[in-house]
């Protein structure tokens, strides 16, 4: 970098550490400061600015931090070299000064993280959107072939084969999408209307039956609940509930599924007996890109993930204003409980809405 490059935002922020210096400063205000939470002026500051034309640039963020350091040292290197016997520098001034150049450094890095996050979410949003339709091209094809009666069953079986590995791959994809959304603002979409979750949960159990007819699942559920919710969203909430618990079951010990009203609520429960979650890892559990145990069932054809599957679980639950919790020990092993409301917030049953009507 050049001199006119090093210098183009020094200026700025020369120019608001100057005014700190020149406020007044209390011992509660200077404590605060030195914990990030001291007060900021409206906008933005000369350091996000800076931070913003730094990586639009192509700057890392090793380079962006050396300018500070450089900004830092020739500043005190200046302010020594200007000291006179008549006027000594007071030490307060120093002090505020790093601690102003700490801010300024704070700031910026907040700001380049952000735009970096926000860069990568982006990417990661069209790569999934762009790679749907040429997946969508392979199922449908392998689909084809698969139910085709004029060629040899070896060629189906590969068709199969490739129709199973695009029907994983399609997962991933909508979850990578789904996990996107809600880091870039909007969220998971949900659209909800009125169905019965015991169907759901039936339909739900039956295909992950048919798909691991070596593990045992078991539901437990009333004849009939209906509900107002987005059907493919719990759809997808309950295979992935389901799908853990298999992968980290005892593949002894049915999977059991339990489904019943309380009160207001729908409560879920999915409980399987294989090795306990660690208390220090339960914290954790739903936090993007975290496995539940290190220690998965070998044989299970999907052990392979993103590891984002109960968080976008959770966000779903969330959106339909309910929450999803986890308990794990050794006598009951590890329970997802899901509750939510039969009735969403704005949202009137049909009784109601009579009644409102009269």
């Amino acid at each position: 970098m050049d001199d006119t490059e090093l210098r183009d935002h020094a200026r700025q922020m020369l120019l608001a550490i100057s005014s700190d210096l020149g406020t007044p400063q209390s011992d509660i205000e200077q404590d605060a400061k030195s914990k990030g939470l001291g007060e900021r002026g409206e906008g933005e500051s000369a350091a996000e600015t800076h931070a913003e034309a730094r990586l639009l640039s192509g700057y890392t963020v090793v380079q962006l931090v050396s300018e500070y350091r450089a900004l830092r040292a020739s500043v005190l290197t200046l302010w020594a070299a200007s000291m006179r016997d008549d006027q000594p520098t007071d030490m307060n001034d120093v002090t505020r000064f790093n601690e102003s150049i700490d801010q300024a450094l704070a700031e910026s890095i907040a700001r380049y993280e952000t735009m970096v996050k926000q860069s990568q979410n982006m990417f990661l949003a069209i790569l999934g959107h762009d790679l749907r339709n040429p997946l969508g091209t392979v199922v449908t094809g392998s689909s084809y072939i698969m139910q085709s009666n004029d060629i040899p069953p070896k060629y189906v079986l590969v068709a199969t084969r490739m129709f199973n590995s695009g029907k994983r791959m399609s997962k991933l994809i909508n979850d990578l999408i789904d996990f996107t959304r809600t880091h870039l603002g909007p969220g998971i979409p949900i659209r909800v209307k009125q169905g019965s979750l015991v169907a759901l949960c039936d339909e739900v159990v039956n295909e992950l039956r048919t798909y691991h007819p070596e593990k045992l699942i078991e539901l437990q559920a009333p004849p009939q609940l209906d509900a107002i919710f987005d059907e493919a969203r719990i759809a997808q909430v309950m295979s992935n509930l389901i799908g853990n618990a298999l992968q980290y079951g005892n593949a002894e010990v049915p999977v059991r599924v339990h489904l019943k009203a309380a009160g207001d609520d729908i409560v879920i429960t999915v409980n399987n007996h294989g090795a306990p979650v660690a208390p220090d890892k339960l914290g954790a559990i739903f936090d993007p890109m975290v496995r539940i145990a290190a220690n998965a069932s070998s044989d299970y054809t999907e052990r392979t993930s993103l590891g984002i599957g109960l968080f976008i679980s959770r966000e779903i639950v969330h959106g339909h204003g309910g929450h999803l919790r986890v308990a794990s020990d050794e006598v009951d092993g590890t329970t997802f409980t899901l509750t939510m409301p039969r009735l969403p917030a704005g949202f009137q049953s049909a009784d109601a809405a009579a009644a409102a009507a009269r």
